[in-house]
């Protein structure tokens, strides 16, 4: 009989192991251009993964609608995702759980005009706003409601698909006012000091900081838990998930440390986005890595002023326990 329970063991031990060696043979990984993706290049560039992934790809997805598009199809593994985004799909039934929260600040204004210091100076301008009804847009419209303005009578907006898009019309004169989302708003006043673009768009200006406003008025420290990243239910792995996370937070912190040498990397594989602009982002970009489950309250605080004002921004309700992986 001991012989038998021995043997059980072995055999136990054995398979565990065996299952621990064991690699995906490709990690999907979709995510934008914005700053929440690019520690993921830097994984990529080291091969940080390759424990546990044969390969890794990244697919970049350039507006909400081809995000949603991909996890609906289920061919991704990881996101780099808006919160209420992953919110969102999860109160639609699609099986996502969020990671973490790493950006918690990339929004700002940015103006032709020096002289706009808060929201209320913006009155009655033109203004560039990028993702209609998603992140960008949402935070905005909070703001300026708080503020006693209205969106729709206090200003023109015009909205684009993305910040690139949004960053174009300001090169190209065609607004003098943006919102933007770094690394837009450093590679926008590169661009724009540079020849022959200059002679096309006078110099820009970073104006309103919309996570020090969003501290203003809603009485926190301004960290917003605007994008992190999510995996998909059918990544059952555990030892991978925790190998993406335990990677994902050490590149984060080297590329914080080397804005110069991370650039490099990025401009590498998103070719659109300007090497010096991209460096100059790194220093105004409120980075923590929380993980979900530890970043819940301060989420639900964000979701429940969303929920307030357009209960579709989240879904309709405040996701499940479930939603926060390690909960």
């Amino acid at each position: 009989m001991r012989s038998l329970i021995y043997s059980f063991f072995i055999l136990m031990l054995l398979a565990t192991v065996t299952s621990a060696d064991e690699k995906m043979k490709k990690i999907v990984i979709a995510a934008p251009f914005a700053s929440v993706s690019h520690p993921i290049l830097h994984m990529i560039e080291t091969n940080a993964l390759k424990d546990v992934a044969e390969k890794v790809e990244f697919r970049l997805w350039k507006n909400p609608d081809e995000l949603r598009a991909m996890t609906i199809k289920g061919d991704v593994d990881f996101l780099a995702i808006p919160t209420n985004t992953a919110a969102i799909l999860n109160n639609k039934g699609v099986d996502i759980k969020l990671l973490n929260v790493s950006v918690w600040g990339i929004l700002g204004m940015i103006s032709r005009d020096n002289s706009l210091k808060s929201l209320k100076d913006f009155k009655g301008k033109k203004i560039a706003v990028p993702f209609r009804a998603d992140m960008p847009d949402i935070v905005f419209n909070q703001l300026l409601k708080k503020e006693g303005l209205d969106p729709k009578k206090d200003f023109e907006l015009v909205y684009v698909a993305s910040p690139v898009d949004a960053m174009q019309m300001l090169i190209m004169r065609r607004v003098d006012h943006a919102l933007l989302a770094e690394p837009a708003i450093s590679i926008a006043l590169r661009k724009t000091k540079s020849f022959p673009v200059n002679i096309v768009a006078p110099d820009l200006y970073r104006s309103v900081d919309l996570q020090e406003e969003w501290g203003k008025v809603f009485g926190t420290n301004g960290d917003i838990p605007e994008a992190g990243i999510a995996v998909m239910g059918h990544v059952k792995d555990k030892n991978v998930i925790k190998r993406f996370q335990e990677e994902y937070a050490k590149s984060l912190n080297w590329y914080k440390a080397n804005p110069k040498k991370a650039a490099k990397i990025v401009v590498k594989t998103l070719d659109m986005l300007n090497e010096e602009g991209v460096s100059d982002s790194v220093s105004h970009v409120r980075f923590k890595n929380v993980s979900a489950a530890d970043a819940k309250k301060e989420l639900e605080f964000f979701f429940n002023i969303l929920k307030a004002e357009d209960p579709k921004s989240i879904g309709n309700k405040l996701p499940k326990d479930s939603f926060y992986y390690g909960l």
